[in-house]
């Protein structure tokens, strides 16, 4: 959990930095468009958010972390699903399979917390 709560801090920084070269790598678009790269910015700091708050926290906080940040995972997988009939299937499918592989380790790591 510690690499991916860092994985969301590093893609929340990269994505606030430069949002428009993060939705063409993401396959969303080419051309400027400030409402998405204001989306695109809200997305980056709510990455920042979970992974810097799992990062800074222990114990039973940090178990509260990771419990955000898999209904935010989950949600992101039902999203991706949710949104294929508009987007190019290599773009759902990266979406889906990152959300839904985030979903599943924090997953694993809250039912862990919950049996031990």
């Amino acid at each position: 959990m510690l690499n991916v709560a860092r994985g969301r801090v590093a893609l929340g920084l990269a994505a606030f930095a430069a949002p428009r070269l993060t939705v063409k790598v993401m396959g969303l678009g080419k051309d400027s468009d400030a409402g998405r790269d204001y989306v695109t910015r809200m997305f980056a700091a709510r990455e920042i958010a979970l992974g810097a708050g799992y990062l800074l926290s222990r114990g039973h906080a940090r178990r509260t972390w990771a419990r955000l940040g898999l209904v935010v995972d989950g949600l992101d997988t039902v999203n991706g699903l949710r949104s294929r009939p508009g987007l190019p299937l290599w773009v759902s499918a990266g979406a889906v399979g990152i959300a839904g592989g985030t979903a599943a380790l924090g997953a694993a790591k809250v039912t862990r917390d919950l049996v031990s």
